[in-house]
């Protein structure tokens, strides 16, 4: 008689429980990915030098028109919560304190690519457009570039574009905001 092997996965309440009662501890970094749990690489001084200087250009142009939330949980749906390194939020009086920003709270997630490219961009960027994130930026600063996604349609982006230092991009919900590639690459 064969015996059925099965995945125990994970719902973000269950993951969120793990942490209260002490399983994961705060200096877990992880991730909640399809209901798996996944550790996330350590963040090294060039991560986080690009993650600084994105968020001191994206406070300083959108200042009362979002909320600029860094390296904080994203979740996606009941069995996927990420831990983007920026997500430009939908603006609320309590700066999200009551309850964790859900995907149809983000406007603009970014993730700093610079030793995690192939996840961000084969795992992440595919499961932000199945939760319909409008726009989605990875800063590769190893390729001097910044990719842009945008038109999210089952899972993929219908628009990518690339930037290069020297070129500059607007976010598709505030045109009017302007920013040079290497503001984000450094």
């Amino acid at each position: 008689m064969e015996i059925e092997v099965s995945k125990k996965l994970f719902t973000v309440d269950e993951f969120y429980q793990m942490a209260e009662v002490g399983i994961l501890s705060p200096e877990d970094r992880v991730e909640l990915v399809d209901g798996e749990i996944i550790r996330m690489c350590p963040i090294g001084t060039r991560h986080l030098g690009c993650v600084n200087r994105t968020t001191e250009v994206l406070v300083g142009a959108l200042r009362g028109r979002v909320v600029v939330s860094v390296q904080n949980p994203l979740r996606l749906n009941n069995f996927t919560e990420f831990q983007p390194d920026i997500v430009l939020l939908k603006p609320r009086k309590d700066h999200y304190g009551s309850k964790h920003p859900m995907a149809e709270d983000a406007i603009l997630v970014i993730e700093v690519s610079d030793t995690t490219f192939r996840y961000d961009h084969d795992v992440k960027l595919k499961r932000y457009a199945t939760a319909g994130i409008p726009e989605v930026w990875i800063v590769n600063p190893v390729q001097n570039e910044l990719m842009v996604f945008r038109d999210p349609a089952n899972d993929q982006y219908q628009t990518e574009i690339t930037r290069r230092p020297g070129e500059s991009i607007t976010l598709s919900s505030f045109p009017d905001a302007a920013f040079k590639t290497e503001d984000f690459l450094g």
